[in-house]
C-alpha cells in the first residue's frame, strides 16, 4: 500500500508502514508518528495500569488535531 499524505503530494513511491489508529489510512515513516498509549483494565472496583504502554501509529493529521489516543 502507498501512504496517503506522499500520494497528495504527488510523491511516488512510498510505502506505507502502518495505518493510523485514527482515521484508518496508510501513512510512511515520514508522516507518522509511534505513541504509546497507557494501558488500563478494570480490577476490583478500580483499574490497574500496566507498567508498560502499549504503542499505536498515528499520522501527523490526527496527531495534531488530538485524536490520538
Amino acid at each position: 500500500m502507498k501512504c496517503y499524505d506522499c500520494t497528495q503530494e504527488v510523491r511516488e513511491g512510498t510505502v506505507a508502514i502502518g495505518v493510523c489508529s485514527g482515521c484508518g489510512l496508510f501513512t510512511c515513516q515520514d508522516h507518522s508518528d509511534v505513541v504509546a498509549v497507557p494501558v488500563a483494565r478494570l480490577n476490583g472496583l478500580g483499574t490497574s495500569h500496566r507498567r508498560a504502554p502499549a504503542r499505536t501509529v498515528v499520522c501527523r493529521t490526527c496527531r495534531a488535531a488530538g485524536t490520538a489516543h
